[in-house]
């Protein structure tokens, strides 16, 4: 493998030789240009190898997360459903509720408003008792 001294001066920092963790050796040769590199296929075995433990979680997570996904789409589908039906009924309510008032007529209004003067009135005279 051949490449560029500026780049393993940058990678490497000028450093004297040494084994990097990836299982790389850099070693110099004199003025050159070049450098050559040793590949120990041990350490490369072992690297896959812990990447493919890796890729197994993230495909164990993505499976989870594939169910979680299908668990909140299906609840959310049956609360939407919910809402559909508790919307109807409550349609109908107030549409029975306003079919009744209309029926019955709408002194109900004139009670609750008669209803509202009394009550603020012996409000009004309790507070005037306890003045005094």
């Amino acid at each position: 493998m051949v490449a560029n001294s500026h780049r393993v001066g940058s990678s490497y920092g000028g450093a004297a030789p040494y084994r990097s963790r990836d299982g790389l050796s850099p070693r110099p040769v004199g003025a050159s240009e070049e450098i050559q590199l040793r590949i120990d296929p041990l350490d490369l075995d072992d690297e896959i190898t812990g990447l493919h433990r890796q890729v197994r979680r993230l495909k164990h997570v993505a499976e989870e997360i594939g169910t979680e996904v299908k668990y909140q789409k299906n609840f959310l589908e049956e609360l939407q459903m919910t809402m559909i039906k508790a919307q109807a009924g409550v349609k109908n309510n107030l549409r029975r509720l306003n079919k009744s008032i209309i029926q019955s007529g709408s002194n109900h209004i004139i009670h609750v408003i008669l209803f509202a003067l009394v009550c603020f009135f012996v409000v009004y005279l309790w507070s005037k008792m306890i003045r005094k």
